[in-house]
């Protein structure tokens, strides 16, 4: 049995290939995303290496507020210069330097416009001299309060040389500062992985990028002869006590690297998520590659029974050929998988700003992930065709058909059960029955109703197909391929359900974010009151902003009524991490809102007054009258009182602060301007004006409110369009199914083929026919998934009705589009089946046994 599986797997070569597709493609994916963000991680372990490199122990202060590198900008903590005093007198301290780096720091282009980030960090750094790592390239360092130095990165992408006026956004508007010199790293570096860096002199960097004077955000100590840094660690942090961290610099590179590895597994899981899709889809395909193998070996296994062999053995022969069908493509999968790695690790260094990579690596997990998934993805979809090859009698030898169809009572039933228990995880995940297993349970009850619906399939892929059909019966090659395409349901639906599983994904997501963009726009309209808005593109890593006085200045143009401005932190709220605003003016801001107090009042705050939603206020069982405890991102912490909550939909933000409490945020700069006009005066007649006053805030622009509220949506587009790309491997796999079903089923079928070329269809006609078959099938999956599609997007938009999701939209463009690129795959999944069947001698055709 061994010796003839294996010569009957090398004997049928194409096949093979035909069998390996899918897995070969799940497999890169799998393994190209290990080898992407293993090459990533070693990549930022040296490029943090690098940076501390000159340090012996380094002095970090906590942060006030903890934040997680993928939820934006963690404000780093402040060490005052008596620290630095204090650090230089411990015994081993060769020397100690006081360094400030924090995010923020925007430089103006030629053009005008703030030079774009990719989400590296944009650092205002203090100049301490030339070291191993940091060379000057032109200029010199800055010595006046006007003049800054640049990396070479910056000074490329902004087009500056020294000597050029260039102005800077940081805490503070925009300044205007000389260039006195360019600076690079090690290496013939522009950037340490395309971060920019604009370095002012202490005391500049201190107030700009700090806040105030005689802070630090770091101490750097290089260790006196004869001390190791393990000696110098422990006796600095002696010294300066628990308020600090003290570090080696191998411990400081291993923490950064850390902070960065949290974003690359979230990142790598995403990938592995979509990875996953695509070898589910690829179950299908070779489930119905095995059960078309089977059913053209029919004779063959029934003559292997009739000579002895048992039912065990026969299951061996198809799972070994599953084994080494298996093995092969997971070998295959892995050597793609490397190069897509580190293709896309090439397009991520580009894309930064020129991240030095380090080699190309093959880490153990993409190794082991790809022979486990490669084998056990190809072994579980080769079971169910097994067992059916176990069961054919050895009396099949002596017949001509071996394979009549079998009811469908038993899969049909079968089918209701899964699809019904997935159904209900579904409805549990989806009412957040089961607490911090929601996400599981959703993704659970979404793969068991795919399988679910996958064996429901074939009881509506006769009529359905049947139907559809239709429209190319006026001819006989379309009759033909229509009768094709419904003959046998159970392999009609396997195909119809891999494409079905890729469209139902991207036309559910798509329901639910267009339907959250649409609810989302429509509660602005009717809560927004302000005819204009100020606002900019939102970065989580470091949102626009521009200078508060535009608001009072605004506030003074004939026909403006009010104008109130919003700035944004992240503080811990009664030792919970929260997003906070502060309003320029809360009055102001409650009336551009049109929004009235649910309890207590919404005038103007005093500095140690604070409001916050109604909701909010229940869930922390907080009423008017009782106080606060929030920590900024900066300064002490703050007690404020609860004077007034409101309706959660009728201000913008979950809590309001005072004005006077954006100094210690971690940008003070208000982020959003409403302005509301008089009634009767026009738009036009005041935008112009506005937008003058925005001459030096190059970051945001003011809009009338459909403007504003369209941006602000704008990015659900962008989610829908990474979507669609990241599944698009698992609909290509999709499109190879009906390729390979296509290609076996001629191969099934080459007598019938012969023998109607014999009677007088031609090759063109053959070609039709085929055609016909591939697109009535296509569309068929097609259909199913935008059906599937827009139920589950329709549950989980009813489901979401308490989180304010109340309108339901169904993207008809998007779905019948889906619909005819459907048929476009058909056709083109239908050209090489074509022309093989086409070709086909009909003499030896007729003969075929």
């Amino acid at each position: 049995m061994l010796r003839s599986t294996l010569k009957s797997l090398l004997a049928r070569k194409l096949r093979l290939v035909l069998s390996g597709i899918a897995v070969i493609l799940g497999v890169m994916s799998v393994s190209g995303s290990f080898v992407l963000t293993d090459t990533l991680s070693r990549s930022f372990d040296a490029l943090f290496s690098d940076v501390y490199s000159t340090t012996d122990v380094g002095v970090l202060a906590k942060p006030k507020v903890s934040v997680a590198t993928v939820d934006g900008v963690e404000v780093p903590g402040t060490i005052p210069a008596a620290t630095l005093d204090k650090v230089r007198t411990v015994p081993g301290v060769a020397t100690a330097t006081g360094r400030i780096a924090a995010d923020g720091a925007r430089v103006i282009g030629a053009d005008g416009k703030v030079l774009a980030s990719v989400g590296t960090p944009r650092l205002g750094i203090n100049w301490v001299g030339e070291d191993d790592l940091v060379k000057l390239t032109a200029g010199r360092g800055p010595n006046a309060d006007g003049e800054i130095a640049v990396n070479a990165a910056v000074a490329k992408a902004a087009k500056l040389n020294v000597g050029d006026q260039v102005g800077v956004l940081t805490l503070s508007p925009k300044q205007q500062f000389t260039v006195v010199g360019v600076f690079g790293y090690s290496g013939d570096r522009d950037s340490l992985g395309g971060v920019q860096e604009v370095a002012f002199t202490e005391p500049v960097a201190q107030k700009l990028m700090l806040g105030q004077s005689g802070l630090y955000s770091e101490i750097r100590v290089a260790a006196a002869d004869g001390t190791t840094p393990a000696q110098l660690r422990d006796s600095v942090a002696s010294a300066v006590g628990a308020d600090y961290s003290v570090l080696t610099g191998d411990q400081l590179s291993e923490e950064a690297a850390g902070d960065l590895q949290t974003g690359l597994a979230f990142f790598n899981s995403i990938l592995l998520g979509f990875a996953a899709v695509a070898l589910f889809v690829g179950v299908f395909l070779i489930l119905n590659t095995f059960s078309i193998i089977v059913a053209q070996r029919t004779r063959e296994l029934a003559l292997m029974r009739a000579l002895g062999a048992n039912r065990r053995q026969l299951i061996g022969s198809v799972l070994l050929e599953a084994l080494v069908i298996g093995f092969i493509a997971a070998v295959v999968g892995l050597i793609l998988g490397v190069g897509v790695g580190a293709a896309l690790a090439s397009a991520f260094s580009a894309f930064s700003g020129g991240l030095e990579l380090a080699g190309v690596g093959v880490p153990p997990s993409a190794v082991i992930s790809a022979l486990v998934v490669g084998v056990l993805v190809t072994m579980i979809a080769a079971v169910l065709p097994a067992l059916r090859a176990s069961r054919i009698p050895p009396v099949a030898a002596m017949q001509d058909v071996a394979n009549p169809d079998r009811p469908l009572t038993k899969i049909t039933i079968a089918g209701g059960v899964v699809t019904a228990l997935g159904v209900i995880l579904l409805g549990v995940g989806l009412a957040a029955a089961t607490g911090d297993s929601v996400l599981p349970t959703i993704m659970g009850g979404v793969l068991v109703t795919f399988i679910g619906i996958a064996m429901l399939t074939p009881l509506i892929s006769k009529p359905v197909v049947s139907v559809l059909g239709r429209i190319f019966a006026w001819s006989l090659p379309g009759r033909l391929g229509r009768l094709n395409a419904g003959r046998n349901p159970r392999r009609t639906a396997i195909t119809a359900a891999a494409l079905m599983v890729g469209i139902a994904l991207v036309t559910g997501i798509t329901v639910t974010i267009e339907s959250t963009k649409s609810s989302l726009a429509g509660k602005a309209e009717d809560t927004v009151r302000a005819q204009l808005v100020i606002s900019g593109d939102q970065n989580p890593s470091w949102p626009p902003s521009f200078d508060a006085s535009v608001l009072d200045r605004a506030a003074t143009l004939p026909g403006v009524r009010g104008a109130a401005g919003l700035s944004y932190d992240l503080a811990q709220v009664n030792g919970e991490r929260r997003p906070v605003n502060a309003a320029t003016d809360l009055a102001r801001l409650a009336d551009v809102y049109g929004a009235v107090p649910a309890a207590g009042t919404l005038t103007t705050l005093r500095p140690d007054q604070a409001v916050m939603s109604a909701q909010e206020a229940a869930e922390r069982g907080v009423s008017v009258g009782q106080t606060v405890s929030v920590q900024l991102s900066r300064g002490p912490v703050h007690q404020y009182t609860l004077v007034g909550t409101y309706e959660e939909d009728t201000l913008p933000a979950a809590y309001v602060l005072p004005a006077a409490a954006s100094a210690d945020f971690g940008n003070p700069q208000p982020i959003y301007g409403f302005i509301r006009l008089s009634d009767g005066v026009p738009v036009a007649q005041v935008l112009p004006q506005v937008q003058a006053l925005l001459a030096d805030s190059p970051e945001v622009s003011a809009a009338d409110r459909s403007v504003f509220i369209e941006q602000q949506t704008s990015g659900f587009d962008q989610i829908i369009m990474m979507i669609q790309l990241l599944l698009a491997l698992a609909i290509l796999i999709a499109v190879l199914g009906v390729v390979n079903t296509l290609a076996l089923s001629m191969l099934e079928r080459t007598r019938e083929l012969g023998l109607l070329r014999a009677v007088g269809l031609s090759r063109a006609q053959t070609m039709r026919m085929v055609t016909v078959e591939a697109v009535v099938i296509s569309v068929f999956g097609a259909l199913l998934g935008v059906v599937v599609g827009a139920l589950l997007g329709t549950a989980v938009v009813q489901a979401l009705d308490g989180e304010g999701i109340t309108e339901l939209v169904l993207p008809w463009g998007q779905m019948i589009t889906y619909l005819l690129v459907a048929g476009l795959v058909g056709v083109v999944a239908a050209i090489l089946p074509a022309i093989r069947t086409a070709r086909l001698n009909v003499l030896g055709a007729i003969t075929h046994d």
